[in-house]
């Protein structure tokens, strides 16, 4: 069980807030399809370095056991332990606009006492629009934008950007608690749905940060810098059309997926779901053909770090027996 003691504590030093500001929340958590909100916060950390104005208490909202903080193990001692962050604070985009962020882990705990408290935050700071990004897998090719369904109380948006409109339960984030109270204290509110191929879900897809980088800049309009993700995204769609265009197999269920997409965007689908449960074996064997593929890549990674951290351990070695 958590501590009980106070859910945040506001930070002395913040900046003044101005009035009016727009108010993006990007939370890790349940589901993160392709990677899209972990680079997004680790972009907006390192790029736009945010002033803190409010941090949420870990003790009080994270399971730590469930999402284990990093600590370094330096030869003979232990260093640079890195606990989770979950801040409100204020950033600026690529222009110098300013913007209120929140940005982190999911809680596992307190999820009504976190809701009514960052409404509440919101509402003192008189921010403009509420958006939120997250992501989710989806029975759509590579070789296509990421599609988004988006909710929330701007009509605008929805009817402009949502691809996809389904009636249906899903496991709720704390996101999806944000919004609905939001919605109910009347504010302008809209959460997009990044809509990520599912053979790529279990990867950093720098494709998916940057349609939810696209989403908040569409209701925000804040800017964003994003040459350096797009130019990982050209090397990492690379390297999957290398591995599906070298298998006339996996060949033929990117088309497939292809027709399907393009029907549906086409018109010609509307009245059916974007998901058709009961056809989608070619896009699992695409996704485990995939899966595999970037799983050996992985591998390979990890077993080129091993040997060398094994060399420079007997380096060590060597040099102590001296």
């Amino acid at each position: 069980m958590p501590l009980s003691g106070p859910l945040y504590e506001r930070v002395v030093s913040a900046p003044p807030v101005p009035a009016g500001l727009p108010l993006v929340i990007v939370l890790t958590g349940f589901t993160d399809a392709g990677g899209a909100v972990s680079q997004m916060v680790e972009m907006f950390r390192d790029d736009l370095e945010p002033a803190p104005i409010v941090r949420f208490s870990a003790d009080v909202l994270l399971d730590y056991r469930a999402r284990r903080p990093t600590i370094t193990f330096d030869a003979d001692h232990l260093a640079d332990y890195r606990p989770p962050r979950l801040e409100l604070s204020l950033a600026h985009d690529a222009l110098g606009q300013p913007f209120v962020l929140l940005a982190g882990y999911e809680p596992d705990f307190a999820w009504e006492a976190f809701t009514e408290t960052v409404v509440g935050l919101a509402e003192g700071l008189q921010v403009s629009t509420v958006t939120w990004v997250h992501a989710i897998p989806m029975p759509v090719p590579h070789t296509r934008p990421i599609g988004t369904t988006v909710s929330g109380t701007r009509a605008d948006l929805t009817q402009a950007h949502s691809v996809w409109q389904p009636h249906t339960q899903v496991p709720a984030t704390v996101g999806h608690l944000l919004e609905h109270r939001f919605a109910q204290s009347g504010a302008s509110v809209a959460g997009f749905v990044l809509l990520v191929p599912h053979y790529l879900a279990d990867t950093d897809y720098p494709a998916a940060a940057l349609a939810g980088l696209d989403s908040l800049s569409v209701a925000s309009g804040l800017v964003f810098n994003v040459d350096d993700v797009r130019e990982e995204n050209r090397e990492y769609v690379a390297k999957v059309d290398d591995q599906v265009e070298g298998n006339a197999e996996l060949t033929s269920m990117l088309h497939a997926l292809e027709e399907r997409y393009d029907a549906y965007m086409a018109g010609s689908n509307l009245g059916q779901p974007i998901i058709h449960p009961g056809d989608l074996p070619s896009a699992d064997e695409l996704a485990a053909e995939l899966e595999r593929f970037l799983a050996d890549r992985r591998t390979d990674d990890h077993r080129r770090d091993d040997d060398r951290r094994g060399d420079e351990w007997r380096g060590d070695d060597r040099r102590g027996r001296r």
